[in-house]
């Protein structure tokens, strides 16, 4: 399967470069992957399409202020990095992609707004890309991130961060930081539209997995199966895996709550796979714990543990609308997406969502 089969037309103005007036007042499609059939909602109405025995699954993961700025000693020109992990115990070391990589040499040093510097090391694997370690004297930390740190707002967002974005760029239930971009799904749920769920008696659980821009980078292969995943980690708590597994015994619904929250299912359910069984054996379709993943989805892929999926409008040719025509059907989604740009839907991190059935 090729990439350009995911491509679509997308007008530059249906790219939403702010989030909408008010949290939570955004279009919501609903689409039956069975027929193809959309529907044109409002977030307001999600309650409503929702069975009251469903079990709703969330990434509570938190954005780090994890996009800085250096100043480059031997230039004095700043360089934009994006910190997207701790590749060390001490936290001293850390992975970054950065503008114009294969400038930014081994040696080199960086100064950051607090003074702190940073220097760039040789770790194999990342010659070539756009990836580059960089080492400080002492561990880094969420308060170093806060004081130095910028929102890292997607790049076709074309504009700076601003306070705004500190609150609206969070989910209204993120409490373990860690994600380089928000898991963007979960931006239209209030603590209002969590109540209404609640009242109605909709299941809710937690996973966690930490964003990494792996996600995110384009796919350059030509052949879909060619593309390489980075993997980012994520965390299964014993008490969501339990509310699973229990839905999935009594034929409940499993709504997965974006597309990080489906890799962390399908992740726990190939490990599954991976130890000889198959997921539903002894009545687990996940399992506890923590663990790294770089799985890709795309058509062809059966998926294991959700029947539903909640999600926004991605972008053309990426992982991300692979995923979710792996889950609905390719064809479903171009169509469903032909007919959000004639609706003038928002697209992407900052646009409207999309229920799929």
């Amino acid at each position: 399967m090729l990439t350009s089969d995911f491509y679509f037309d997308l007008p530059e103005d249906l790219i939403a470069q702010h989030p909408s007036g008010v949290r939570g007042q955004d279009k919501l499609m609903f689409l039956n992957r069975t027929t193809g059939a959309v529907e044109h909602h409002m977030m307001d109405d999600l309650p409503d399409l929702i069975s009251p025995d469903t079990l709703m699954v969330f990434n509570n993961s938190r954005v780090r202020r994890a996009r800085l700025y250096g100043i480059k000693e031997t230039t004095g020109r700043e360089t934009e990095f994006m910190f997207l992990n701790s590749i060390d115990k001490e936290c001293c070391i850390w992975n970054t992609m950065v503008k114009s990589a294969k400038k930014q040499k081994p040696g080199m040093h960086y100064k950051f707004p607090d003074g702190t510097i940073g220097t760039i090391i040789d770790v194999e694997g990342n010659a070539g890309t756009e990836f580059r370690a960089m080492k400080f004297d002492f561990a880094i930390d969420e308060a170093w991130f806060e004081k130095n740190g910028h929102i890292p707002l997607p790049p076709y967002i074309k504009r700076g961060d601003t306070e705004e974005d500190s609150e609206r760029y969070q989910n209204v239930y993120a409490t373990d930081t860690g994600s380089a971009a928000c898991p963007t799904a979960g931006l239209h749920f209030t603590e209002d539209m969590l109540s209404r769920l609640d009242s109605k008696g909709i299941e809710r659980a937690f996973v966690t997995l930490h964003v990494g821009l792996g996600t995110f980078l384009p796919v350059r292969e030509a052949n879909i199966e060619n593309h390489k995943m980075h993997e980012e980690w994520y965390s299964i708590p014993k008490e969501t895996a339990d509310a699973i597994n229990r839905a999935k015994r009594e034929g409940r619904p499993v709504l997965a709550v974006g597309t990080t929250s489906i890799r962390t299912l399908e992740s726990s359910a190939q490990k599954i796979i991976l130890s000889g069984k198959k997921p539903g054996d002894n009545g687990e379709w996940v399992i506890p714990g923590t663990a790294s993943t770089s799985i890709f989805m795309y058509p062809g892929y059966k998926f294991n543990v959700a029947d539903q999926m909640f999600t926004n409008f991605h972008t053309p040719e990426s992982t991300l609308i692979m995923l979710v025509s792996a889950f609905a059907g390719r064809e479903n989604i171009l169509s469903a997406y032909k007919t959000a740009v004639e609706n003038r839907y928002r697209f992407f991190s900052y646009g409207d969502c999309m229920l799929i059935e």
